[in-house]
């Protein structure tokens, strides 16, 4: 049977170019999932308790209920709900997230004046995390109830038991109020433009020692431990014992063989660890006073900012499924035998 034209070039573009083509796959895959997780999200803070005209109406005796109609209408709260997120949704088509009701600026500039501060704070974070976690679990894997072994399972152990918002606190008092070696606030000096590029460096540094260490405590301890795990099943597979029998030293046995097994499943947690930028950020972001995303939901949450709190969530939801994404196409890298056809 002879193949068309069409047929040749799509057989010869999926041959050639087989990650294109299962990147194009995903991406288009996402959009069905991005606006089923849109409508649940909208339906869900519409049916909260509170509107965000009560905070604006509640506290001055003196409003009218005409006055009230007026801010619910302005809002578009009195359509019905199917309505709202039509609106909604066109706007998102055209690239535009509405306004605030808050203070009535755009929310696209509002996120992306938060948006720097977050990932920076979490990209140090996940970085420490991985680059700590994983020597950590495989040391306590190739040596097992060693001293090492012993001593990490300890600190996984508080890792878990510990509190995000207490250790927080605990620190800033003992390192900032007692000592004062670091800044307990904001993400720079007030003197700030003041200082020389390289104070400026510093300055930047020291600021956000305490929130990474915050950020990257409880997910350290928990990778170790996981990394552990999957580094013991992974030295008891079979390839293993061969490399060992066939005489390669156990370090190139180690890193080189049962490491890159060992670290799929590592890579799918930090793949899902994603969208936890934005929701673990809002602990320590509130109580240091960084001007993140997490202290934007959280205050838009408070003032039932609709756009916002939808603003933020998308910001979520595309994470979530870049994450999915970002972690299949690790795998490839991490194992050779994955390939993506």
């Amino acid at each position: 049977m002879s193949l068309t034209l069409g047929q040749i070039c799509y057989n010869h573009y999926h041959s050639c170019y087989p990650m294109t083509s299962y990147l194009l796959r995903r991406l288009l895959g996402m959009l069905p999932l991005l606006v089923g997780i849109t409508v649940i999200c909208f339906l869900v803070i519409h049916l909260a308790p509170g509107s965000p005209t009560d905070l604006q109406t509640d506290l001055n005796p003196k409003i009218s209920a005409q006055a009230r109609a007026r801010l619910t209408k302005l809002y578009g709260l009195d359509q019905p709900l199917h309505v709202q997120y039509a609106r909604w949704i066109s706007q998102l088509v055209r690239g535009d997230l509405g306004r605030s009701f808050a203070d009535d600026r755009p929310v696209a500039d509002k996120i992306l004046e938060r948006v720097p501060v977050t990932l920076t704070i979490e990209a140090l974070a996940m970085a420490l995390i991985f680059f700590i976690a994983v020597p950590i679990g495989v040391a306590g894997a190739v040596r097992p109830r060693s001293l090492t072994d012993r001593v990490t399972t300890l600190v996984a152990f508080i890792g878990f038991a510990v509190p995000g918002f207490w250790l927080a606190l605990v620190l800033m008092s003992l390192l900032g109020v007692r000592l004062g070696w670091l800044p307990i606030s904001g993400i720079q000096s007030l003197d700030y433009e003041a200082m020389a590029r390289w104070e400026q460096w510093l300055d930047r540094a020291a600021h956000l020692v305490l929130p990474v260490s915050v950020s990257a405590f409880g997910g350290l301890a928990g990778l170790s431990r996981f990394m552990r795990s999957s580094m013991v099943e992974a030295l008891r597979q079979a390839y293993v014992r061969t490399a060992v029998a066939k005489g390669l030293s156990m370090h190139r046995v180690v890193y080189r063989h049962a490491l890159r097994n060992a670290l799929l499943p590592v890579v799918t947690i930090l793949g899902l660890s994603v969208p936890g930028l934005i929701s673990g950020s809002v602990i320590f972001e509130s109580i240091y006073a960084i001007p993140g995303m997490g202290r934007l939901y959280f205050d838009a949450v408070m003032a039932r900012d609709y756009p916002v709190i939808m603003g933020v969530l998308l910001i979520g939801a595309v994470l979530t499924l870049l994450g999915n994404l970002l972690a299949d196409i690790a795998y490839a890298f991490v194992d050779p035998r994955i390939r993506y056809e």
